[in-house]
């Protein structure tokens, strides 16, 4: 799978402006105007505008993402995460509502940085 020089960069703004760009071409190749897309997202025309632009909130992106028949990229947008078996053993059938953030830090401290 090939990476955009945009995700490369790490910038938020340029991530978001980025996916607002492929909203655009998507509802370009659909041959859909951003009023049709806005009607069967339940938005205004200005709100798919600026989802265009990166600046929309998620819950929009996704409305966006319905009315233009996109949700089948959604999985590999960022695919669904499990808790390993040796952390679900830890938990002994409990689920897990947040993370502690200890883990991090005494990996962080054994290695001496960080992995990101």
């Amino acid at each position: 799978m090939e990476v955009s020089k945009t995700f490369e960069q790490n910038s938020a703004a340029a991530i978001a402006q980025e996916l607002g760009e492929r909203l655009k071409y998507a509802r370009l190749n659909s041959d859909l105007t951003q009023a049709e897309v806005a009607e069967r997202a339940g938005v205004a025309r200005k709100t798919v505008l600026n989802a265009e632009k990166g600046k929309a909130q998620f819950e929009v992106f996704v409305a966006i993402m319905i009315a233009l028949n996109l949700t089948e990229h959604l999985d590999s947008f960022l695919s669904k995460q499990t808790v390993s078996p040796i952390e679900l053993a830890k938990l002994q059938g409990k689920q897990r509502q947040r993370a502690s953030g200890q883990r991090k830090s005494e990996s962080s401290d054994a290695r001496g940085a960080s992995e990101w």
